[in-house]
């Protein structure tokens, strides 16, 4: 049996090693990229989408492999984790994240602690947020209930091409944007835009788990 611990624990080094991918080989790719941000982000893309698989393998059968406050909020809605454990997962998320963020600084010998100038605002990236966060949990909720061994390869999938079909390069997650304020690199978002980013976020995650329900309910009823 899981204990509550080793989920919060699988929570917060699953996401400490997601962040510490997305802000490691951002900084990697922009540093051998020569100026190209096309062949920059496509390095943070790759990287990002394959990590995804592996931690939500790994992972997986310990935590659920959330990784992703948005996505413990809707198993909290769908009554799959209680209000307490709900909680233990989104702080032990926004530490973990943080964590990632200045393990990845002090791996590139950067300053530990800092924070992003990078303005990320304006409709087009709240509304990408949105529809970023939106089809993450779509392919989550709509995945599990055939296929869910195909959920670790469907969300890496997902995310790698949310970063190029989206304004916002899909962020997705409150945890990762809250901490990728904490990164003045190719990753980064300045504190001031990530109450947009987030609400967008929970707007998309709230619109995900309505379609869901209405999309695989019980249609074995007879039509009058």
């Amino acid at each position: 049996m899981v204990t509550t611990a080793r989920r919060i624990a699988s929570e917060c080094l699953g996401t400490a090693l997601l962040l510490a991918t997305v802000v490691g080989s951002g900084i990697m790719a922009e540093a051998l990229a020569g100026g190209n941000v096309a062949v920059a982000l496509l390095g943070n893309t790759l990287a990002t989408g394959a990590i995804l698989v592996v931690l939500i393998t790994m992972f997986g059968p310990v935590s659920g492999a959330h990784f992703n406050p948005a996505v413990t909020l809707v198993m909290l809605a769908s009554a799959e984790i209680s209000r307490k454990e709900a909680a233990s997962y989104v702080m032990a998320q926004v530490a973990g994240a943080l964590a990632g963020v200045w393990l990845a600084h002090l791996m590139f010998d950067l300053t530990v602690l800092q924070m992003s100038v990078k303005a990320r605002t304006g409709s087009g990236q709240w509304i990408a947020e949105g529809v970023a966060t939106f089809g993450l949990l779509l392919t989550i909720l709509l995945t599990r209930r055939h296929r869910p061994e195909s959920i670790p390869l469907s969300v890496g999938l997902y995310i790698t091409a949310a970063y190029w079909f989206t304004a916002s390069t899909s962020f997705a997650n409150p945890a990762v944007t809250l901490a990728r304020a904490f990164s003045d690199s190719f990753a980064g978002i300045r504190l001031a835009d990530v109450p947009a980013f987030v609400v967008a976020q929970l707007v998309g995650a709230s619109l995900a788990l309505v379609l869901s329900r209405w999309l695989l309910a019980d249609g074995s009823k007879a039509p009058d």
